[in-house]
């Protein structure tokens, strides 16, 4: 082999090892970029009423007023890859407006792709708004509107490095049915 074969090899190796770093740097950023794109992404988790039941309904339609417990199932979905710590909040009953009963959900953590689920009571009493004709409509109908926030502000914890504020927000309605003592058609956004 002459020297001008030599390096005329030498070159061809040269762009070969070349051609297959810029390669593996090519393939190391799309790696990177999609790991930044799918997993690296921080949404708000979701804050819902899973389920609510009544205790102890007294109403009565010669004077309208209404007192109860909801006993609601709250439930926290954290889609994120790291956890979601989250502090003490008000969860908050509201009648036509006007608050008629509020709960402390306790603070607590979602782990990462999970539901947390926390039970709380709630003492709902019309004695904490004025008298309104309303109501006294709404108890001859034998359903009282009821609607229901909260709002809970965390962290998401992603690899125990990132921490980034987020908050899950939780609106929803539902209908207690005085003459079965039932919830109909809670719906939450």
């Amino acid at each position: 082999m002459t020297s001008e074969d030599r390096t005329t090899s030498r070159r061809k190796r040269n762009i070969k090892c070349l051609a297959y770093v810029v390669t593996g740097v090519i393939a190391q950023t799309i790696i990177i970029l999609l790991f930044v794109m799918l997993v690296m992404r921080i949404r708000n988790p979701k804050v819902r009423l899973g389920g609510v039941t009544v205790e102890n309904l007294n109403s009565s339609s010669s004077s309208p007023s209404f007192s109860m417990n909801l006993n609601a199932q709250v439930t926290v979905k954290n889609t994120n890859f790291g956890h979601f710590k989250f502090q003490n909040s008000a969860l908050t009953i509201s009648y036509k407006g006007t608050s008629v009963g509020e709960a402390t959900i306790v603070k607590a953590r979602a782990r990462a792709r999970s539901t947390k689920k926390l039970n709380v009571t709630v003492s709902v009493s019309s004695n904490m708004m004025s008298r309104n004709s309303a109501l006294s409509s709404d108890n001859g109908s034998e359903t009282i509107n009821l609607s229901s926030h909260a709002k809970l502000d965390g962290k998401i914890h992603l690899f125990k490095v990132f921490k980034k504020k987020k908050s899950a927000e939780m609106n929803c309605t539902m209908e207690v049915n005085t003459s079965s003592k039932q919830i109909q058609n809670l719906m939450c956004k």
